[in-house]
């Protein structure tokens, strides 16, 4: 097989990986508290990451000679595991898969005062466009509303700062140590905060089953992302991301019965092709 087609096959598992977590962590926020469910998520990881990669590394795994940066970017993606399950507790399912993907022009629109790189005016309209998807998503009388909006928001604004930390990073952090710290930093946090949410409620055997699978659906959907961009490049992956938008539509109508009504959709799609015009401008030669 070639190595990019490889690197594409594993990347799109990567996104049904990502869009199943969204729909278990979504169907379990009805039952247990979200942040006993994001603790759960990077602990899982955190032992994966232990049994799987660190006998191979070693102390390499954790060394860093930016241990504040490199915790600050695991925060940023804790943040985003919790606010997104914050918000599907109200929201639904491909909604406000849509609104996190505003992420990656808050990435183009933050690239230039955090990474000093130049805003062209493509960047500027796409990121209009974009926002004009949001609003027909969340647009008045809609069923996007309320602090769930707020929360789906607050994830992609948290997103698009550990997407542009992971870039700084990049040259000096390995993509295995940068994930090894997105679980450890993930179980410390998040355990610190757990015990005011427990009440001493035990999952059943289903319900602890789908806990755990947070936790794999995560870990290993993070690892196959990194072994896909070493097998083909960023250019050529990126513009699938917006396969998800798909899962999380189909996933979100069989799980929870929930279609997005016909201006919603069109945001979505607003969304999807605005996102998608940068990724491909950014594959074109010269750019």
């Amino acid at each position: 097989m070639p190595v990019r087609l490889h690197g594409v096959i594993l990347f799109l598992t990567a996104i049904f990986l990502f869009a199943a977590l969204d729909a278990t962590a979504k169907y379990l926020t009805a039952f247990f508290a979200v942040p006993l469910l994001v603790w759960a998520r990077y602990l899982v990881h955190f032992v994966f990451m232990l049994v799987a990669i660190a006998p191979g590394m070693g102390h390499q795994i954790v060394v860093t000679q930016r241990p504040w940066l490199m915790t600050f970017r695991a925060l940023m993606l804790v943040g985003v595991t919790l606010l997104v399950q914050l918000a599907f507790r109200t929201l639904p399912l491909a909604e406000t898969t849509a609104l996190v993907f505003i992420t990656p022009l808050l990435v183009a629109l933050l690239a230039g005062p955090l990474l000093g790189e130049k805003v062209p005016l493509r960047s500027w309209l796409a990121t209009i466009a974009g926002f004009g998807g949001v609003l027909l998503i969340a647009r008045p009388g809609g069923v996007m509303v309320g602090i769930g909006v707020v929360y789906a928001f607050g994830a992609a604004l948290c997103y698009a700062i550990y997407q542009i930390l992971t870039r700084k990073l990049s040259a000096t952090e390995p993509p295995l140590r940068q994930l090894f710290y997105t679980a450890l930093v993930g179980t410390v946090s998040m355990s610190l905060v757990m015990p005011a949410y427990w009440t001493g409620e035990m999952p059943t055997l289903m319900q602890a089953l789908l806990i755990t699978s947070l936790g794999f659906y995560g870990g290993t959907g993070h690892f196959l992302l990194i072994r896909a961009l070493r097998e083909a490049p960023a250019s050529t992956l990126s513009p699938l991301l917006y396969i998800q938008l798909i899962w999380a539509m189909l996933l979100g109508w069989i799980v929870f019965g929930q279609l997005p009504d016909f201006l919603a959709t069109m945001g979505m799609l607003i969304i999807g092709a605005s996102g998608l015009s940068l990724a491909l401008w950014r594959k074109r030669p010269g750019n």
